[in-house]
């Protein structure tokens, strides 16, 4: 029967190419079967020729099969006990994730600390008593001074009751840190008794009867010097605003209601964050030679720029015809480290968006501010939640460049790509790089310490008495107060202002703020002082950057005199110019296996090493998905940016050396998924080496390395004009200590080869080399039309810790469906030596995919 399609023949031959070896091999299998085979049907004819009982052989199978299932019960069992001590801490965060359980329990590194809790407990009621002593004698004068109607306002009953805070946990750093300071981590929770009564006058009664504050706070032990008392200072802050709860009394009872409960604990948080949560800190010096200003406002650690790129699996949350007819999200994106949010544009009738935005955050302490993503739903009344996570900094700053799916959290389904990269702060102006894409190239941090002999208002600038007397309007009115000022910095858009001092001409404001600088040669900080009733200007100066390259360390610390203002008038600010450095993180060099003297490999290139005598090679500033790989396919939509990608990937085709480097940048490939675009700094000499599967495999080695009957087919067509890379997999690799298994885990590939428009068919095939049979493979689950597949299996290999160091595994990505049956399913290899990998830590690599044996003469830059 005939449908218009040639079909081919069907062949009744040997299929070309068939090795005697594999057909030993086959047939020994076979007979291997019929062993098995005969000696189970043997017992069977034995009972017939005695003449027993059908009963004895449904006795004898039915003991047979108890033993096996309790035996695999019994293995399992096994399986599970050794599985929890090897995780014991995730599997005890898992269980207890939904407990209010203390943080020592949860995290191995944070420790108990019963015995600064027993310390706090004794020493409570002599707290009480100066807290006493404070209300009453200062803090009463203070409230009294500023304003007439609370001139009369008195404390009346002052109690800190019998609770003490309590410290559920504490975290020690110090190999994280430089050798001169040591940083803790307190989780305090504070459930407090206090009775705090107070007369404003004799009919208005306020008072407090009890609070809640709970938050983590930070204990800096800075600098460590050689003698008493060890310490130079102490510096405490919240990392992160901590969470208040008030039952106020008498006529602020009202604030407990509805609505305005949170309104006031809100702003009695504000003043908390004012005073020590990050950037504020509370310091105290214990020796002279450590200024408080040092300790208040330190250098940021670096910054951390967030590429949030996509997201997969949403729940959808909206719905059609009341609810019968599901429908899909439009989902977007809050960030927030700190005080500092970012949101980013609402995708429309999605659960697969694609937002290729770019945020960039001041990162003050690393490790311990967190990076908090929420995702929501937009809606015309509520939005909707999507699930959340977040990520310490500190992670950011280790590994340098992180590209990775998140698994979102408190959430049936869904996960969000993110690339997060960590930028130094660096004072050398020669590794100042501008790029025209929006991104920041340099940080600037002020710190605002205060203005003298400001005027009194905008009368006084503009209506400056030559003879020293006063304007008529001034003399007939009464005397006019000191300015309530406050300083407005701006650079471009943005703009950032002080806190309001009120009634001083010589204000102090002691503030730190920070700036991202997109081009230092063109921008100007603007600097004005303002009036805060009337937003009238006081006067003003300007600050061109360009100016802070060209002094010392790209620091300036003055006055500055003030324009169109008081003949005196001056501010006091010190501005600290600092680069943004991309550091990558050091790559596993791995080096190449023995090969045969007499192999040729005449069209693979030679590991590159940059000349450091020669000049620079300008390079074409980046787009923000530039670290993006480029995808081999043009017909394909990029998994990531559809941002025009810069050239970093190096072709295989043999072309001198000098046009190498003429057209590629030097590099080196990281661990992580994409290709750097910048050159590496000078903090990372040395020569660079290619990092991909060339260093780990020979073309003679892999071809023999499997008994794969499709491995002397042809490769197809399409394989054969392919022009890029193959793509590349990540595999994880550590070994079980305890049950003695070796552990591999096959996370994902990305880029790899499309065998059509929609994708293609992939698996992953592996063997533990040199155990090269079909009982011996192992393989994953098919993940369809797609290039960029997630597998996320793990498999086990029953070997010994010093076989498995022995060993190579060889990694094959195959499509399952090709075009013709006698055409080779392989689309990337990657031969693994284990000699390479230290497996009782463990290893989470990316690897250069390629074709042994294939040609790759006619690819092109």
């Amino acid at each position: 029967m005939s449908n218009g399609v040639n079909e081919p023949p069907l062949s009744t031959e040997q299929p070309e190419g068939l090795k005697p070896k594999d057909v030993s091999q086959m047939i020994l299998e076979f007979l291997m079967f019929m062993m098995r085979a005969i000696a189970i049907c043997y017992p069977v004819y034995l009972t017939g020729t005695f003449g027993l009982s059908v009963s004895w052989i449904l006795l004898s199978m039915f003991m047979w099969t108890m033993w096996k299932n309790n035996r695999r019960w019994k293995e399992q069992r096994i399986d599970t006990a050794i599985d929890f001590l090897e995780n014991e801490k995730d599997v005890i965060s898992t269980e207890l994730k939904a407990m209010d359980m203390p943080p020592w329990i949860h995290f191995a590194d944070v420790e108990k600390a019963a015995w600064i809790n027993k310390i706090l407990q004794q020493s409570w009621p002599f707290f009480g008593v100066y807290m006493e002593k404070l209300l009453i004698e200062n803090i009463q004068t203070v409230v009294r001074s500023v304003h007439p109607h609370l001139k009369t306002f008195t404390f009346t009953k002052v109690h800190m009751g019998q609770k003490a805070p309590t410290i559920t946990g504490i975290r020690a750093y110090t190999d994280e840190l430089e050798t001169r300071e040591v940083i803790l981590d307190l989780n305090i929770v504070y459930e407090a008794d206090v009775d705090i009564d107070a007369d404003v006058n004799r009919a208005i009664k306020v008072g407090i009867k009890g609070l809640q504050l709970q938050g983590m706070l930070r204990v800096i032990l800075e600098p460590l010097i050689g003698q008493a008392p060890l310490v130079g200072g102490v510096t405490m802050f919240f990392i992160r605003r901590p969470a208040l709860q008030i039952n106020w009394t008498g006529v602020t009872n009202v604030l407990d209601g509805p609505g305005l409960s949170h309104l006031s604990e809100s702003a009695i948080v504000d003043v908390i964050a004012s005073l020590m949560v990050l950037p504020n800190r509370m310091c105290f010096p214990l020796i002279d030679q450590v200024k408080v200003e040092q300790m208040r406002f330190p250098l940021p650690r670096g910054v951390v720029r967030v590429h949030v790129l996509e997201a997969r699996d949403l729940v959808a949350k909206d719905s059609h015809m009341m609810g019968l007819v599901k429908g899909k999200s439009d989902p977007y994106t809050v960030l927030r480290v700190g005080n500092k949010h970012f949101k980013t544009k609402t995708i429309k009738e999605t659960l697969n968006p694609r937002w290729n935005e770019v945020y960039e955050f001041v990162i003050h302490e690393a490790p311990g501010q967190e990076l908090e993503v929420e995702l929501y739903d937009e809606d015309k009344d509520a939005d909707d939640f999507l699930g959340r996570f977040s990520m310490d900094c500190g992670d950011v700053r280790k590994d340098r460049e992180i590209d990775k799916w998140y698994t979102l959290e408190d959430i049936e389904s869904g996960q969000i790509h993110f690339k997060l990269q960590w930028f130094s702060l660096c004072s050398n102006p020669e590794l100042l790089k501008e790029t025209s894409d929006g991104l920041a190239c340099a940080m600037l941090a002020l710190y605002l310490d205060c203005a003298s002999n400001l005027p009194k208002d905008q009368r006084e600038v503009t209506h400056n008495e030559k003879h020293g007397k006063q304007p008529k309007e001034s003399r007939v009115t009464r005397k006019t107060n000191n300015p309530n000022s406050y300083v407005e910095f701006s650079i471009d858009l943005q703009s950032q202002k002080s806190k309001v001092v009120f009634a001083s001409k010589d204000p102090i404001f002691d503030e730190c703020f920070t700036f991202f600088v997109h081009s230092v040669k063109n921008q100007v900080l603007n600097v004005e002082v303002k009036e805060h009733e009337k937003k009238s200007s006081l006067g003003k100066f300007s600050l061109p950057l360009v100016r802070l390259l060209n002094v010392s360390d790209m620091t300036l610390d003055q006055r500055f005199q003030l324009e169109r203002s008081a003949p005196n008038s001056q501010v006091k600010l010190k501005a600290v110019l600092r680069i943004l450095t991309l550091e990558k993180q050091q790559p596993k060099v791995v080096t190449s296996a023995p090969q045969d003297k007499n192999t040729s490999t005449p069209n693979r290139p030679e590991p590159r090493t940059p000349n450091p005598t020669s000049n620079p090679v300008p390079n074409p500033a980046p787009p923000p998905a530039a670290a993006q790989l480029v995808q081999s396919n043009p017909k394909e939509k990029g998994p990531i940016s559809s941002v025009p990608l810069s050239k970093t990937q190096v072709p295989f085709s043999v072309v001198p050396l000098n046009d190498l480097q003429a057209e590629y940048p030097p590099y080196r490939r990281s661990t992580f998924v994409g290709s750097e675009g910048l050159q590496s700094t000078p903090s990372t000499p040395g020569p660079m080496r290619r990092y991909d599967s060339h260093s780990l495999l020979s073309e003679n080695s892999i071809a023999s390395s499997r008994v794969d009957l499709t491995d002397s087919y042809p490769y197809p067509e399409a394989i054969m004009n392919h022009q890029g890379t193959f793509g590349q997999i990540q595999i994880t690799l550590r070994y079980a200590t305890l049950r003695k298994r070796l552990i591999v885990i096959v996370n994902c590939c990305n880029n790899l080869f499309s065998s059509n428009e929609s994708g293609s068919d992939t698996y992953v095939r592996m063997y533990l080399l040199p155990d090269q049979t079909w009982k011996h493979r192992k393989r994953t689950a098919v993940k369809k039309k797609t290039v960029n597949p997630v597998f996320d299996e793990t498999f086990e290999f029953a070997v010994s810790l010093e076989e498995a160091r022995n060993r190579k595994l060889d990694v094959a990505v195959k499509n399952n469906k090709m075009l013709h049956k006698r055409e080779r399913k392989e689309i990337g290899m990657v031969l693994i030596d284990m000699s390479e990998i230290d497996l009782t830590k463990g290893s989470t690599e990316w690897y250069e995919l390629t074709l042994p044996g294939l040609k790759k003469t006619n690819w092109q830059s």
